[in-house]
């Protein structure tokens, strides 16, 4: 009778899944006060009614984001940790570094690419060049005179300006800085004559006429900058200077969870005010992407920078 009790009882309906349980954590891989951040806070905000707990926003900044992501990659694999982080960790730092604490491919869920930004090359108003052909024939005269910034081996401006000097065949100096907040302001000091920056970072230098446009990433123009071309109309398709943000959950989350937060983020982004002043007006571009669609982008963006850090011959510092 114990048996067919304990038989009927495994035969009932399983109890719908409930997420979240609990506070959720988005771990951010930056400082507080980036545009990362910032944002992680916009949708912690927006989300927490929704899901019925706190959720919180806690920043691990360090060792180019591998200290947020190895926090994530060993948090319980319950949905109720999230990982917001960009495209170094998951697309370049593989490439960078010859062992990693957590393996990017096995041990994380890819939930959605939140927006996509592109970066502008840019230049002191001084440099006797003002498109891309005019700065490569400069760059031909006068090999190894010109510097571009970038905030350290590997990063985006780095591996962006190798694959220009490699695709144009001229010699430009690196000149690594420690941050990413550096790099625009040496070039309006006068300090190097290059750098890559972002739209949201380099609009206000632009407009000032401290800081001119060579050209920008991305196969569409700027809606923001529409008088800059990009790097691919100009024939340097290989040039890529995007970056992106995005949400993981450690391997063996509850594939419900997945879909939620998915689901609610893609809510946020598509509401018409929030995509416009809080990311077109900044220079991202929304996406929302799927997990499917999000992991088939990494995986060619993985392939993409692997590339770039070969030409560049980038070493984790």
């Amino acid at each position: 009778m114990r048996l067919i009790a304990l038989l009927l009882l495994l035969m009932l309906p399983v109890e719908g899944f409930s997420w979240p349980a609990k506070p959720v954590r988005i771990v951010v891989a930056y400082p507080a006060g980036g545009g990362i951040d910032v944002m992680a806070r916009q949708l912690a905000g927006k989300l927490s009614g929704p899901w019925g707990q706190p959720v919180v926003v806690e920043n691990k900044p360090g060792a180019n984001t591998i200290v947020a992501t190895d926090a994530v990659a060993k948090a319980a694999p319950d949905g109720h940790t999230i990982l917001m982080t960009t495209d170094a960790t998951f697309s370049i730092n593989p490439h960078l570094y010859a062992r990693l604490p957590y393996d990017a491919q096995r041990d994380f869920i890819p939930v959605t690419m939140l927006v996509l930004l592109q970066q502008m090359l840019v230049a002191h108003p001084a440099v006797p060049a003002n498109n891309l052909s005019e700065l490569i024939a400069l760059a031909k005269s006068k090999p190894g005179t010109l510097n571009y910034a970038s905030y350290g081996s590997g990063s985006q401006p780095h591996l962006s300006g190798e694959m220009l000097k490699h695709k144009a065949g001229i010699d430009l100096v690196h000149v690594p800085y420690k941050g990413i907040s550096l790099a625009v302001p040496a070039v309006i000091a006068g300090e190097v004559q290059l750098t890559f920056s972002g739209i949201a970072s380099g609009m206000g230098p632009l407009k000032a006429g401290r800081i001119k446009a060579i050209a920008i990433g991305g196969k569409n123009r700027s809606p923001l900058l529409p008088q800059v071309p990009t790097f691919a109309e100009l024939g340097y398709p290989e040039v890529e200077t995007h970056a992106w943000f995005g949400l993981f959950l450690p391997a063996g989350s509850p594939k419900e969870a997945v879909a939620r937060i998915h689901a609610d983020v893609r809510r946020i982004l598509d509401d018409p005010e929030f995509r416009q002043k809080q990311l077109i007006d900044r220079g991202y571009e929304a996406l929302g992407s799927s997990p499917e669609e999000f992991s088939r982008f990494i995986t060619a963006d993985r392939e993409k920078r692997g590339q770039a850090v070969r030409i560049s011959g980038a070493k984790a510092e």
